[in-house]
């Protein structure tokens, strides 16, 4: 609870906001006052406020730094403590968990797609198999924004916590699972767990690391998520070569212990983290989580549904699931707009309609979306052309993406050491969706040969060049284009949107390979070579390999196609976020606390107006 008392015609008091705030009005600066300031001085002085905050977000070196409100009166913020220990060294261990829990959620995104075959003929399954991965993607896609605003109710550690001993316990469920229901349960709960990881970690880093690395927090996740991307099918297929492909998921257990333990000892104390607000359980918007996740869930499921076969888009079966998906996102939306009149500050929503209103955020949005598309297809269809086309083995396949690994993790340090002291997003964005419209464009243009065209590995480059900057550079504009009291969503809602787009973009894919299945070999092969092409590839005359060869380099060369489209309206969303006049970062970050302490003064005078 709040509370301010007036005393001798200023206001003093304290406000407890979590652990995290100790916004309070100095005695010994009223001490100060009272030694040194005339009469005069003192009528003055009674304008102003002063209000005790951790600083570090906005970087100021002074005691204090003077910050004019908007009423012309001077809110002066005054660090807690300057600590002579290295907060670099502080946080490090609480920073490297983060870093480990992001990659074990994403691991298990694409972990599972070199094992799936193995899985689906053990539990003679073969037919629905695919809902092993399509369970944890829908699960990790739609809880994503939940989970970040679960972390302003119930604190930020003890809402990763949570999530990562889910993940552990039902990755350890998985492996235990004797039927294909067994482990799509299972799957379900470890990806709620995972989407709590994932999206957390883009809260939390730029929160608890020092100022001077926060510009480097979105390159070290966007390197993270690269790895986790390209490592996946490699270690997949490993553990399926050499143990039983339930070591794909106990795995995560004795390497997820450990970093959790340490996370839960290394957690900082609340003077070196950026000041955080909580609220109360009731708060939740229960209603806007539950439309959040059956619509996010609704359009994935109907892309995924598309896939099945070439007849499926004329079907009920997208048909439905699709529009009923885009109507729950209009629902929700509305329901946004209805909490904003009539009970805002009441209920914490799913997706703030002033995030919908500030045309830059909305452009880190889109931008995110539609890079999470290609990216993500690029993951998905590559090695599968390898194998098929080329007769590459799993291991080589995934191998074969470490050009995209080692581009991703360059430019995503550069994505955030270029935008550290002034704001160059727009053109960063710019810059990457032109790398990711060039990559695609080039990839499409492959043979349908044997081998492997050394011009891949370049193309391959351009890609993880353009999403390197973009991963970094997003997660930053996104923290620095909304309020204050809006940072966790804001960080959630562009963590489900590189999700979702990723997501569209694997069905999509999806959906190519089976029109080009159907048009080049449907009367070549029968349904049961088709639906086991794997199985059956041994058995296949040469001209029947021909045209497997074909339909799958086809299917890549279109899927391509749609990434250039993709990434080429990526282009015109980056622009979306064009400023005039650039901003210096590090004072915008003071006017984010500018603004944020006005609120929660003005949210103080309403409380005792209404109680006085």
């Amino acid at each position: 609870m709040h509370r301010l008392v007036r005393k001798g015609g200023r206001m003093e008091g304290s406000c407890a906001l979590g652990s995290h705030w100790d916004k309070q009005f100095s005695d010994d600066e009223d001490d100060d006052d009272d030694d040194h300031d005339d009469d005069d001085d003192d009528d003055d002085e009674d304008d102003d406020l002063m209000i005790r905050i951790n600083t570090s977000i906005g970087n100021n070196p002074s005691e204090y730094a003077e910050l004019p409100g908007r009423d012309g009166r001077q809110i002066k913020v005054i660090e807690l403590q300057k600590q002579g220990i290295s907060p670099d060294l502080a946080v490090s261990p609480a920073l490297n968990c983060l870093c480990f829990g992001l990659f074990l959620s994403l691991l298990d995104t694409t972990i599972v797609a070199t094992a799936i075959y193995t899985i689906g003929v053990d539990l003679s399954a073969l037919t629905t198999i695919n809902w092993v991965a399509l369970a944890y993607t829908l699960s990790y896609l739609g809880c994503a924004v939940i989970f970040a605003r679960l972390a302003d109710i119930i604190g930020r550690r003890n809402a990763y916590v949570s999530a990562f001993i889910m993940f552990v316990a039902f990755s350890v469920g998985c492996g235990f699972a004797q039927t294909l229901n067994q482990l799509i349960a299972m799957r379900v709960l470890q990806g709620i767990g995972g989407s709590g990881l994932y999206s957390l970690t883009f809260v939390i880093m730029p929160e608890i690391s020092p100022v001077k690395i926060q510009p480097l927090t979105g390159a070290l996740a966007g390197a993270v998520v690269a790895m986790a991307g390209v490592l996946g099918p490699v270690l997949g297929g490993v553990i399926t070569n050499y143990t039983t492909w339930r070591w794909v998921f106990w795995i995560n257990a004795p390497i997820g212990i450990i970093p959790l333990v340490v996370f839960m000892i290394a957690w900082p104390s609340s003077d070196r983290m950026t000041p955080v607000h909580l609220r109360p359980l009731k708060e939740l918007d229960l209603f806007g989580a539950i439309i959040v996740i059956a619509a996010s869930v609704l359009l994935v499921f109907s892309f995924q549904q598309a896939g099945l076969n070439a007849n499926s888009w004329s079907q009920a079966i997208f048909i439905a699931p699709f529009i009923i998906g885009i109507l729950l996102w209009i629902v929700l939306f509305g329901w946004e707009n209805l909490v904003a009149k009539k009970w805002e500050g009441s209920i914490a929503t799913m997706f703030p309609l002033r995030l919908l209103k500030r045309r830059v955020f909305m452009g880190h949005f889109i931008t995110t979306l539609l890079a999470g598309f290609p990216y993500f297809m690029v993951i998905f269809a590559l090695p599968l052309r390898l194998q098929v086309v080329n007769g590459k083995s799993q291991l080589v396949s995934g191998v074969a993406l470490l050009p995209t690994l080692a581009a991703v993790a360059i430019t995503s340090s550069i994505g955030g050491m270029m935008n550290s002291k002034r704001d160059l997003i727009w053109p960063t964005l710019l810059a990457g969706s032109l790398f990711m419209v060039i990559g695609c464009a080039c990839l499409s243009t492959l043979d349908n040969v044997p081998q492997i065209q050394a011009k891949m590995y370049g193309f391959q480059v351009f890609v993880g060049l353009g999403f390197g900057l973009m991963v970094s550079t997003v997660s930053m504009g996104a923290s620095l284009e909304c309020e204050l009291r809006d940072r966790t969503v804001a960080q959630g809602i562009i963590a489900q949107a590189r999700v979702l787009g990723g997501s569209i973009g694997i069905a999509a894919s999806t959906a190519i390979l089976s029109k080009m299945r159907h048009r080049y070999l449907s009367t070549i092969l029968t349904t049961t070579q088709l639906s086991n092409l794997e199985a059956s590839s041994r058995s296949l005359t040469p001209a029947q390999h021909l045209a497997v060869q074909t339909a799958y380099s086809t299917s890549f060369s279109e899927s391509m196609k749609v990434c250039a489209a993709v990434s080429g309206a990526c282009v015109l969303a980056a622009l979306i976020t064009f400023r005039r006049t650039p901003m210096v970062i590090m004072e915008r970050r003071d006017e984010q606390v500018r603004e944020y302490t006005e609120l929660l003064i003005r949210e103080e005078r309403e409380r005792a107006e209404k109680t006085a």
